[in-house]
């Protein structure tokens, strides 16, 4: 089996630094505006890529800025300047579905990979894209049967990108799904004037909607599941049968999600990819990492369009079905870095020992332990209460200003 590379999305730096603890191949992200995550997320700035270039070559994962919206003549400047400033400071590849982002690329050398907005489907086409790139993203829809036919069809007809080497191919492997044919919807600009294929969706579909007969005004609410709204896409369980397709990079979707998000998914699937490695794949542990996946924002699970189904399954709830959730406990004030022993000033709520806390930052990522050890205000206390100074031993260093939040139960409703 060839290795798949795990690919990890990064919308800040906590993110970045969760997908890197945690064993990620590579990171995809966005810059300014012309990403499919404009409004979702943070996104980084030019003067950002030096940094995440830095930390993710010290770690060798490749890194892809996302340059996947619709680009219209005023975007043409920045999107030159984006481009250079990236093969400038060492960014791997370019993610692009705008024939003016390919050529873009190309102008300067860098590597291009064509985005699931160009709704890759058969092997003719895939053919043409390797004018221009070494990896492509098919079309969300497509069966694992149908990408196993284009899979053999490359290796059979020696398929290469601009590279020399052979085409390989990229699926979407976890998160969000939406009703959108391969991402591109025209519901939020209709609604609100703000285009998803510009980065700006406003997830409209997302809601629970009454249908009206036009010709009697009879009403009815669908108010069993939210009819546009899929659940989220979850491959773990039948990764054995990704791998059979031939992919070489499993995606995973999340770039507006928190960083306990990202390391909590791409921990599960690289112990996944890695049991696939070594033939230690089995049923059981793909129920340990279905439960933890579970554990952070979810709208329900179900493998898309990959084993044939014609039509999408629903979510049942607006939000998430998460079984946990973080409650923000304080910050971090100091470093004692002998002990390896943290500090954090309580301004919410309590913590106690055999707590499950979760510490962010940019540097930190997202680290979650269980107390077992706790001073309070210098004394050996097992509970720390707002206004207390607390210490906790971590194994790790944090940094000022990094926030402490408490793992706890939640109780979904349905």
């Amino acid at each position: 089996m060839q290795r798949i590379e795990l690919m990890a999305p990064a919308g800040n730096f906590e993110s970045l630094q969760a997908a890197l603890d945690n064993g990620a191949d590579s990171v995809y992200f966005g810059v300014e505006q012309l990403n499919m995550r404009a409004r979702a997320s943070i996104n980084f700035t030019l003067d950002d890529l030096p940094e995440i270039s830095k930390r993710c070559k010290a770690k060798k994962v490749r890194t892809y800025l996302t340059l996947n919206t619709i680009i219209y003549d005023h975007d043409l400047s920045i999107v030159k300047t984006l481009i250079n400033k990236a093969k400038e400071t060492g960014i791997t590849a370019v993610i692009a579905m705008d024939q003016a982002v390919i050529m873009a690329a190309r102008e300067v050398g860098m590597e291009v990979h064509i985005s699931t907005q160009i709704n890759i489907t058969n092997i003719e086409t895939v053919k043409f894209y390797a004018l221009f790139a070494d990896t492509m993203v098919l079309s969300r829809e497509l069966s694992l049967r149908q990408v196993k036919k284009i899979t053999e069809q490359i290796e059979k007809e020696q398929i290469k990108g601009p590279s020399g080497k052979l085409i390989e191919i990229e699926i979407f492997g976890h998160g969000a799904l939406c009703m959108a044919v391969s991402g591109k919807c025209y519901m939020s600009l209709h609604s609100y004037n703000s285009s998803a294929n510009r980065g700006a969706c406003k997830q409209n579909c997302r809601k629970k909607y009454t249908v009206i007969e036009q010709e009697t005004g009879f009403e009815m609410e669908i108010d069993n599941e939210y009819i546009m709204s899929p659940k989220d896409l979850c491959t773990i369980d039948i990764l054995d049968q990704v791998a059979d397709a031939g992919i070489k990079v499993l995606k995973i979707e999340g770039r507006g999600r928190a960083p306990e998000y990202v390391a909590k998914v791409i921990s599960c699937y690289r112990q996944a990819i890695n049991s696939l490695e070594t033939g230690t794949y089995q049923k059981e542990k793909v129920i340990d990492w279905m439960l933890e996946l579970e554990k952070v924002y979810n709208r329900g699970f179900w493998n898309g369009y990959y084993l044939g189904q014609k039509l999408g399954e629903w979510s049942i709830g607006s939000g998430s079905h998460a079984t946990q959730k973080k409650v923000y406990i304080g910050k971090g004030t100091h470093f004692f870095p002998k002990p390896q022993i943290g500090e954090f000033k309580i301004e919410a709520y309590d913590i106690s020992i055999g707590d499950t806390i979760l510490i962010t930052g940019p540097t930190t990522g997202a680290k979650e332990l269980e107390v077992n050890d706790m001073m309070v205000n210098d004394k050996k206390l097992a509970k720390g209460a707002k206004g207390d100074l607390v210490t906790i031993p971590l194994g790790f260093r944090i940094r000022p200003s990094d926030k402490l939040y408490k793992i706890v139960e939640n109780k979904v409703e349905v």
